[in-house]
């Protein structure tokens, strides 16, 4: 395959994985409900979707990344795996160097099979050693990386992570993300760096120290509760200057084109019914 690489977030997106949905298959209740489900339904929400409709959601996003030049790459099905399309959680490229990431959610560990495949003959691909860590987490920034501290990444994946890059002879700080409340299911549903130097925040989940740093590296655009509930904070930047955003996030479309960032628009609705949407549905693999 061509060599994986990216150093920012919203460089232009030359080839992306996506996998299309596959059936849902999750208990979203009853007295078995796993403790990290439980709180994740605390701050976001959670309903079953037909997966034909998130096909189709997903095929007018492929149409628009291939008309603005990207390479889409689909995935294998992962069967049974109700988030098998969100491929962003199974791997992440940072500079050179393509990581393998160590899933939380036994029942999505199926997912990263395909994605082997697919790296198979890559010069640089990291298996970390230790923690958990889902890419949904990971966020890059000048010389560091960001990473939240959800319920599916852990201090100890962010270690693991700083090691194998440290081994690769990438100079940046992995710099874990605090939250002031359990339960959330990536950072990326609550902040997302949309443009350089510009980042989509939802305020409330932060503490004061962690929201004192973002703003001290970014202009801030505040989601608000309902919008981050609607994930409309899980944007995709397709170069630097355009982003692409769920029908119905009048306001973030509206703060983002008054900094003068092209918007686009697709409809996304049967997507969120999980948590999750552009983003999570986008594993960029090169942005140059």
């Amino acid at each position: 395959m061509t060599s994986p690489y990216a150093n920012s977030e919203f460089a232009t997106l030359r080839r992306v994985a996506m996998r299309y949905a596959g059936d849902f298959a999750r208990d979203l209740d009853g007295p078995d409900l796993h403790p990290v489900l439980a709180r994740q339904q605390t701050t976001s929400t959670w309903a079953p979707y037909s997966a034909t409709k998130v096909r189709a959601q997903q095929d007018t996003l492929i149409e628009l990344l291939r008309g603005r030049g990207s390479e889409v790459v689909l995935l294998d099905d992962a069967p049974g795996c109700s988030a098998q399309h969100y491929p962003r959680d199974i791997g992440f490229v940072i500079d050179h160097v393509l990581v393998m990431a160590r899933l939380n959610s036994a029942h999505r560990r199926p997912e990263a099979a395909a994605l082997t495949e697919l790296v198979a003959g890559a010069p640089y691909v990291v298996q970390l050693a230790d923690g958990t860590i889902e890419g949904g987490d990971v966020a890059l920034h000048h010389g560091s990386v960001l990473v939240g501290l959800s319920e599916e990444t852990t201090i100890t994946g962010i270690r693991a992570l700083q090691d194998a890059l440290d081994g690769h002879g990438i100079d940046r700080e992995v710099r874990p993300v605090d939250f002031a409340t359990a339960g959330i299911v990536h950072l990326d549903d609550h902040f997302t760096i949309a443009a350089p130097g510009t980042a989509l925040i939802h305020r409330e989940v932060f503490p004061p120290a962690q929201l004192r740093w973002f703003e001290a590296q970014f202009d801030l655009i505040d989601v608000s509760d309902d919008e981050a509930r609607a994930v409309q904070a899980n944007v995709l930047a397709i170069s630097p200057g355009t982003v692409v955003v769920a029908e119905g996030s009048d306001h973030i479309a509206a703060q983002l084109t008054a900094r003068g960032i092209e918007v686009l628009a697709v409809d996304y609705s049967e997507v969120t019914r999980i948590p999750g949407s552009l983003r999570c549905t986008t594993l960029p693999l090169n942005r140059h």
